[in-house]
């Protein structure tokens, strides 16, 4: 029987670590805190079967990512409130210009939030028709164990913590991988009160899109 392929890190996959010092983390989360006043947290649900995902989440910008029975969506506006997503913070519309090189503005940032026990299955972000932009995502409090695959599912994968302030960019050919997290170390931050773990990720949908999960 052969060896499995080594892993080889995606062409487009950047870790920066330590982006953000504490300063500019705790500005960061005063926006998020901010945002979610008007954009509460909520527990989404898997296509089909009603399940609720193990992340509560929230958007800011025109569009937010959304997840119900009905499929996988960009929406304007909360799901459970009908409100308009909050303004993206101008910290993270520079990070997307410093580390982006894409001259289009993201449309939509989720925010995830994990406690503890939460999960995200390996999985690739392919409900957006821009579909060649990156994406950038932010971490803040806990340690997370960040996995990143290949184009195929069964590809080798790398295993990687994420610290709070790191700055991951998913472009080229490592925007079209699946990735996911594995598991969230709690105590190892003390940024958020009670821990656990926010992700900021700002990705260019094109347009307002729907796809149903088969």
């Amino acid at each position: 029987m052969a060896a499995p392929a080594p892993y080889r890190s995606p062409h487009g996959f950047t870790l920066l670590p330590g982006y953000f010092d504490r300063a500019a983390q705790q500005g960061l989360l005063e926006r998020v805190r901010d945002g979610l006043k008007s954009a509460p947290l909520y527990r989404p649900v898997m296509p089909r079967t009603g399940k609720p995902l193990s992340v509560r989440m929230s958007n800011f910008g025109p569009l937010g990512w959304i997840s119900a029975k009905t499929g996988y969506a960009y929406s304007h506006s909360h799901p459970q409130t009908g409100a308009p997503w909050p303004p993206l913070p101008k910290l993270l519309a520079q990070l997307w210009q410093d580390v982006a090189t894409w001259p289009q503005a993201p449309e939509a940032c989720l925010i995830n939030y994990y406690d503890n026990t939460a999960r995200l299955g390996l999985h690739v972000d392919a409900d957006e028709n821009a579909a060649q932009a990156p994406i950038v995502s932010v971490s803040l409090g806990d340690q997370a164990l960040f996995r990143l695959g290949g184009p195929a599912r069964s590809d080798a994968s790398r295993s990687l913590r994420l610290s709070s302030g790191d700055v991951v960019v998913l472009a080229d050919e490592a925007r079209r991988c699946y990735h996911g997290v594995d598991r969230i170390y709690g105590g190892t931050s003390t940024l958020l009160r009670g821990g656990g773990r926010i992700n900021l990720t700002m990705r260019v949908v094109g347009r307002a899109t729907t796809r149903k999960e088969k």
